[in-house]
């Protein structure tokens, strides 16, 4: 059978909320509530391991005092899929070994999400990755440069990823939400992938676009897309998301 592990990468030198992982959220490290949604989700995908990467030794002591294993990572990492290549390498995880990639920043992110990439992926032998997507339903929204929309085949697999809103509409007519998806950054990768990404030189669209996933297509990688289950909570990037995720958490 497959082997299935969670990696949440946890960097603290954030631009926007610095010390991010560690900031207090509902009397709780928002790192130890995102691990505490790993394990919840461990049961149901059966993850053989829940590991958080660091580059810091502040976040290191704080996971380790709620029970978190712990990999230490290099600060020099350019990209979160570098930081995971990294922990594949350390592990020496079989090559058949999906990982799922869970945000530090993402205390929200529902369960079921993390069982539908994992198991899209192991579904889609062909695919080196598997993510989500859902939905646009305004305007506003598809013409947003902050959200990222996806094209996929009738199998689902990606055609392109861009800020720019795709598939343009040229006549008018057909509602947004019928044709525009935004991709959801939650992924499952091949371990088998993530040691070859380390070796793959970034190429002219993911340098346009400040979209890592876009190296992966441009080398040749299947990148397999659902829409997700279930709509995903609100990440922390600013003090005014860290208040309203607190009053989520507060409320369940």
């Amino acid at each position: 059978m497959t082997a299935k592990v969670l990696v949440i990468p946890a960097r603290y030198a954030s631009t926007r909320l610095p010390g991010k992982p560690l900031r207090d959220l509902a009397g709780k490290p928002m790192i130890q509530h995102v691990y505490e949604r790993a394990q919840e989700a461990a049961a149901e995908v059966g993850f053989e391991a829940i590991i958080v990467a660091t580059d810091d030794e502040r976040i290191k002591d704080a996971c380790e005092s709620f029970g978190a294993e712990v990999c230490m990572t290099s600060k020099d990492h350019e990209t979160g899929s570098d930081r995971l290549a990294e922990v594949v390498a350390l592990k020496q995880w079989a090559d058949d070994t999906i990982v799922v990639n869970l945000q530090g920043d993402e205390p929200l992110t529902p369960i079921t999400s993390l069982k539908q990439v994992a198991t899209n992926l192991s579904n889609n032998t062909e695919s080196a990755i598997a993510t989500l997507s859902t939905p646009i339903h305004t305007e506003a929204e598809y013409n947003d440069p902050n959200v990222v929309k996806v094209v996929t085949d009738k199998q689902g697999l990606a055609l392109y990823f861009s800020r720019s809103p795709i598939p343009m509409q040229r006549d008018a007519g057909i509602e947004i939400s019928q044709f525009a998806q935004r991709h959801i950054g939650i992924y499952a990768y091949r371990a088998s992938y993530l040691k070859s990404f380390a070796s793959m030189e970034p190429c002219q669209i993911e340098n346009l676009e400040k979209l890592e996933q876009l190296r992966a297509m441009w080398h040749g990688a299947r990148i397999h897309v659902e829409v997700a289950e279930q709509v995903p909570g609100h990440g922390v990037d600013t003090e005014d998301d860290l208040k309203a995720v607190e009053k989520i958490l507060l409320a369940q």
